[in-house]
């Protein structure tokens, strides 16, 4: 058995509020770089299901950026620190340089691809021009007395740059080395958050919270004019111009996105999104590129939702909408028809994903507004349930496109460890309290336990729970959806540590059952006995595990950030999937053609080729 990644689908960029979120595309118009929790992620524009994430930033990370020459990326987290890679061969890191003592809210590459200068909310500076290759410094960054927001370098020689920042200013740089050469006020009064040259070099544009656009001389820095007064509403985040060097485009909290004419100073497309008349703070759109090196014009924005839209000049509306999650994802679920995956994350959200694609809806309706604990399918009809840490249980009908909640939520009397649907349109949810059985959103039992539920497992009328006291307790399902005790009087008593994860086989034969010190112990279900002990690679808390088709082979994801995939008939054989997601995987499920979906702290869903299934 071997395996092989497949795919990685994506975590949306990480965004906050009034601030901007930098967007980067490579010179040939093929991929965007954005930051997303501690990753980078190169995401194919064309066909997004295809990305490459960057791994080696061990804090928050904040930009990147593509060099020139396209072989390079550098980004920038909240330490200071900035990373130079490569991103056509494997990743590997070329540079780690500490910059400043605090955030790096952007960095800029020179036209020749060998120099960076990176700004952001340091103490002694605010910024740094370094060489890409050794990291030795080739000027200063002065002039500002707060934190720094922007900064832009020339593509062409003679060398200048440009930083904008909360105090207002605008300095301007001449290079190499770079050197302070004057500082531009009065044209903004509030924050500038974005500033670019053109690709030609001759003007230079800068966009800040006070819905300001000003052009300058892309040589001397000198001031030209301010264009577009009163146009947009609210702060402008972002700013990246057209190839052709005529037009470029902005990005606003007033939900628009604007090109621009830079002669004619006016605005000659306008994308605003939402519903009409309807203002909406997950609409703000927080950054934008123009991607160079393709012909359709096609322009990309981030809302604060961490939505990418594609956008293209004639069109009114979004032509693609290009969603997923920003924080961890936390729980995992296959429908029974085994076509569409859903994934709940830290905040709330739940995402609709088609497995064929890999393009994910966000489910309409009233979503869980906290953690999402787990995921069921119903083995009667197409709706899946949810739990949350809102003390929730809420039901989606995957009927519909997008997926929407079909009825009200149903409160629960305590905080869900899990969840688990029995045949009869039977809803159980474990808690520290008991089990409660839920029918047509209505509670129909409750079993009150002497031990804290920690996870849950039904397959036809046999549920299984596990508990923290290290036993697994096995219940018959009655047609009045009550609960009694059947197997082993003194409960399934061999795991050494609690019990966080439970998985029936398909075909009902086998139950697995992981703890919370990385043991998995799979037990016959005709006569409770122990089919194996011996999948016991993972070193941290079984978060989940899922069976293949056939009920002859399995796969589990752990907190150690591993996948294994383990084998019945060679229990003593395994294959690793190792560093699958950075913070822990937090769900693995099995799906038709030998692939595996792994999900987790990264906020990512990774497809896994399993070769080798006899």
């Amino acid at each position: 058995m071997s395996v092989s990644s497949e795919a990685i689908w994506a975590a949306s960029p990480t965004t906050t509020r009034g601030q901007p979120t930098p967007l980067s595309s490579d010179p040939k118009g093929e991929r965007i770089a954005y930051a997303s929790n501690k990753s980078i992620f190169l995401r194919n524009i064309d066909n997004p299901a295809i990305s490459k994430q960057y791994t080696s930033h061990t804090t928050q990370a904040t930009v990147a950026r593509f060099a020139l020459s396209g072989y390079y990326v550098a980004s920038g987290d909240v330490s200071g620190t900035v990373r130079v890679w490569d991103c056509v061969g494997e990743g590997a890191t070329k540079g780690e340089y500490h910059i400043i003592a605090g955030r790096i809210n952007d960095l800029s590459w020179d036209g020749d691809s060998q120099r960076i200068i990176a700004v952001g909310d340091g103490k002694e500076r605010f910024g740094h021009c370094i060489t890409a290759d050794s990291g030795n410094s080739v000027g200063e960054i002065s002039g500002h007395s707060s934190q720094i927001n922007c900064v832009h370098i020339r593509q062409q020689r003679p060398l200048r740059a440009a930083t904008g920042s909360d105090d207002t200013s605008l300095v301007f740089y001449h290079g190499a080395p770079f050197k302070f050469n004057t500082s531009l006020r009065g044209q903004h009064n509030k924050f500038i958050f974005g500033t670019a040259f053109s690709p030609d070099g001759a003007s230079l544009v800068s966009v800040g919270s006070d819905r300001r656009i000003w052009l300058y001389d892309g040589k001397t820095g000198e001031a030209r004019t301010q264009i577009g007064e009163g146009i947009h509403t609210g702060s402008i985040f972002g700013v990246s111009w057209a190839k052709d060097s005529k037009r470029f485009v902005t990005a606003s909290a007033d939900q628009t996105v604007r090109i621009w004419d830079a002669e004619a100073g006016k605005a000659v497309q306008t994308w605003r999104m939402g519903d009409e008349g309807v203002t909406s703070i997950a609409n703000q759109q927080v950054g934008v590129v123009w991607p160079s090196g393709r012909s359709d014009g096609l322009v990309i924005s981030v809302d604060l939702d961490g939505n990418l839209n594609y956008l293209v000049d004639g069109t009114p509306k979004p032509t693609r909408v290009i969603r997923g999650h920003q924080k961890n994802i936390t729980a995992a679920g296959l429908t029974s028809r085994s076509s569409t995956l859903f994934t709940g994350s830290y905040e709330g959200r739940i995402c609709a994903w088609d497995i064929s694609s890999g393009a994910a809806s966000t489910v309409s309706g009233d979503a869980h507004t906290n953690y999402v604990a787990g995921f069921s399918a119903s083995p009667d009809d197409d709706t899946i349930y949810s739990v949350g840490w809102d003390d929730t249980l809420r039901s989606a009908s995957t009927s519909t496109t997008p997926p929407s909640y079909t009825s009200p939520p149903v409160s629960l009397s305590a905080q869900p460890k899990g969840l688990a649907c029995a045949s009869g349109y039977t809803v159980l949810v474990a808690s520290s309290d008991g089990i409660v059985a839920y029918k047509n959103s209505l509670k129909a039992s409750t079993t009150n336990t002497k031990f804290s539920s920690t996870a849950i497992a039904a397959h036809g009328i046999i549920v299984a729970v596990g508990g923290d006291d290290k036993i697994t307790r096995l219940y018959t399902l009655s047609a009045d959806s009550r609960l009694s005790p059947t197997g082993p009087e003194e409960g399934l008593r061999r795991a050494t540590a609690a019990v966080t994860a439970l998985a029936f086989s398909p075909n009902g034969a086998y139950l697995a059952a992981g703890t919370g010190n990385g043991k998995i112990i799979v037990y016959s279900t005709s006569d409770w006995s122990i089919a194996t002990d011996r999948w016991s690679a993972h070193t941290a808390r079984i978060t989940s595990i899922a069976w293949d088709p056939s009920s002859k082979f399995a796969a589990s994801g752990s907190l150690d950030t591993n996948v294994f995939f383990w084998s019945l008939e060679n229990p003593g054989k395994r294959t690793k999937a190792g560093n699958a997601h950075k913070d822990g995987v937090t769900g693995v499920v099995w799906i038709e053609d030998k692939k595996v979906l792994s999900t987790g702290g990264d906020a990512t869903i990774k497809v896994w080729k399993v070769e080798g299934l006899a």
